[in-house]
């Protein structure tokens, strides 16, 4: 059987008091034995819905099934056939919203660690192998990407495979975008992003930086002077938001964007930087997403003693993914939640003494589906030298009004502009989204320049045929022996049978219908509500109740809530399915009506 733990296998991590004082990575990856431990935990399921969650559409069973096997490489070949950068997305992608949020396993304890597994793979690669691309012979067509973060790389990546000339054009001096100047270190190691680069490098990708298209170039330069065919255009959403709130012009105000930056990518807590961040004693972070979370936690270790992430909702509405608030409470954060910042107070200096808050209650949903702040009255005083405001992000528009390119209401371009050639994609097409999300839409570029889809061939031996997953219910090796996981997989969407065969009253029966197909039966005499099937049960059902059931006797039916049916004396049959019939099986519907059937003709045994 498969590994049918109920939690994730823990991944190991620095302790709370001691990463709030260093910027190394948080979480320490898992080894080979706790990757294949956790991929033990995969159903295989046939029609996998997390490849459904994925933006990208990784083939999460299939690689996962190559873990269980050692085959690591084959793993990230998997993974790579539609993922470019799996180092990033395992890290930073909100796998709890996405793919691990349609993970069966979700419904009875926690989902498989996809995103772990992931970064796991990629990780191994870069540290056992970390072979560099071949250039490509090239087909003489120049594209250029404007930005190089998560979907300007990724379309790079999927042009230069194919030959095309790609360049990138990166407005700061170090590649990686939002990647390198957005996001720490102790979440994602900037050596990481420089190996990719390095990769697309060598299949002769022109990376460019200090590059502000529509101020050093043009975007009709890139066509006209240049000889590029398509221009992409990932720029990001950069530009700060503020609150609009009376003490914003005081000294020790700054935007999270320019804060992150200036840690992350121009190292300001160093002594000799030229951007220099400043360091305080009490800081207030306001808002609740991802980006809160970086800067306070950034705050905290730089040295402040008081860290307060302040933000007007409840901490059940917070954006921010799970794992970073608690990461962020672990390492001493202080949450004011139900807290709306109304002015910032002057220390009389000029500069940040403190801020004032008005409490909130949560009134009714708004348009976002989330129950909207409403003001008490009551107010509160936070003491605090330093407010961050990481209330949001929007597209700079000027890169694209300076080139012509129209943009909508909400100041954003198309995925097909109005300039021919021309794309938008990423964070400058739908605002601040995921990483994930990015690559996704550098894939769909380099499809639309290519011309046609990425595809990709599934091996037949991911598939396992209904009569080799029965044969593998003989297996009944424990878990941990490496060289036999992959056969222990029970592929159950394949064929489950799990309720039949953990029943110890038979009272689950798989019934072969004519068609060849498998149709599971409850047969309700034999019961005696144990509750074995619900617990092995991989969905989110009650086999004992929710399978159709059959009735010995109409006093059976009656004394029953379950869907099912009873045969009568004179050869009809008593149904009750969405409503309650009584006739010939041939009256029901035809589903119903073949199951009634062959249980009739083959299965008599199990009512007389």
């Amino acid at each position: 059987m498969p590994n049918m733990t109920l939690t994730k296998t823990p991944m190991p991590e620095q302790a709370p008091d001691v990463r709030n004082k260093n910027f190394k990575e948080v979480s320490l990856g898992y080894t080979e034995e706790m990757a294949v431990e956790e991929a033990g935990r995969c159903l295989h399921c046939k029609n996998p819905k997390c490849v459904e969650g994925c933006p990208v559409n990784i083939r999460i069973p299939e690689f996962i099934a190559k873990v269980s096997e050692r085959d690591f490489l084959g793993a990230y070949e998997v993974i790579t056939s539609t993922n470019a950068l799996p180092a990033l997305s395992g890290r930073v992608c909100p796998q709890e919203s996405q793919c691990e949020s349609k993970c069966v396993r979700g419904v009875k304890g926690e989902p498989v660690a996809i995103g772990r597994l992931e970064r796991f793979v990629a990780d191994w690669y870069r540290e056992n192998v970390n072979k560099m691309p071949e250039k490509p012979e090239s087909n003489g067509i120049k594209v250029a990407v404007v930005g190089s973060g998560p979907s300007g790389l990724t379309c790079a990546s999927e042009l230069a495979k194919k030959g095309y000339e790609v360049s990138i054009f990166e407005a700061l001096h170090t590649a990686g975008g939002v990647l390198v100047y957005g996001i720490p270190e102790f979440r994602l190691p900037k050596a990481i992003v420089a190996n990719e680069v390095k990769k697309l490098e060598a299949m002769g990708v022109h990376v460019m930086t200090d590059m502000v298209i529509g101020k050093v170039l043009s975007i009709d330069e890139l066509f006209e002077e240049m000889g590029f065919k398509a221009v992409f255009v990932g720029s990001g959403a950069g530009l700060p938001m503020f609150m609009h709130i009376e003490g914003e012009a005081l000294k020790g105000v700054m935007s999270a964007n320019e804060y992150l930056t200036r840690i992350n990518l121009m190292k300001g807590y160093r002594d000799e930087s030229d951007t220099p961040v400043i360091r305080s004693n009490a800081v207030a972070v306001v808002g609740g997403g991802n980006v809160a979370m970086d800067a306070a936690r950034c705050a905290k270790r730089l040295g402040a003693e008081h860290v307060y992430i302040v933000y007007r909702r409840g901490e059940a509405e917070m954006p921010a993914r799970l794992e970073e608030l608690h990461h962020a409470k672990e390492e001493g954060i202080e949450l004011h939640v139900l807290c709306n910042p109304t002015k910032i107070l002057d220390d009389g200096n000029g500069r940040v003494g403190a801020m004032e808050c008005v409490r909130m209650e949560l009134g009714e949903p708004d348009a976002s589906g989330r129950r909207s702040p409403v003001p008490t009255g009551e107010t509160v005083e936070l003491p605090c030298d330093l407010v961050i405001s990481a209330v949001g992000e929007q597209v700079e528009e000027q890169v694209f009004t300076d080139n012509g390119i129209t943009l909508s209401a909400k100041g954003r371009p198309a995925f097909c502009t109005n300039v021919p050639g021309v794309y938008a994609a990423g964070d400058a097409l739908r605002g601040p989204a995921t990483v994930v999300e990015g690559i996704a839409d550098g894939a769909r570029f380099a499809e639309a320049v290519i011309g046609a889809p990425h595809t990709y061939d599934i091996p037949a031996e991911a598939h396992p045929t209904e009569a080799e997953v029965i044969a593998r219910k003989g297996i009944l090796r424990a878990p941990g022996k490496v060289c036999c996981e992959g056969e222990r997989c029970l592929s159950c969407d394949t064929v489950c049978q799990n309720c039949v065969d953990v029943c110890p009253n038979r009272a689950n029966v798989a019934v072969r219908l004519p068609d060849g197909r498998t149709e599971i039966v409850h047969v309700d005499k034999m019961c005696n509500e144990c509750g074995n099937c619900t617990a092995f049960c991989p969905y989110a059902s009650e086999p004992c109740k929710d399978k159709l059931t059959l009735f010995q006797t109409t006093e059976d039916m009656d004394d029953s809530k379950n869907f099912g049916f009873c045969f009568l004396p004179d050869g009809k049959v008593r149904a009750r399915l969405t409503t309650e019939t009584v006739g010939d099986p041939d009256e029901l519907p035809a589903d119903a009506a073949l199951l009634v059937r062959t249980i009739r003709d083959s299965y008599s045994y199990l009512y007389r």
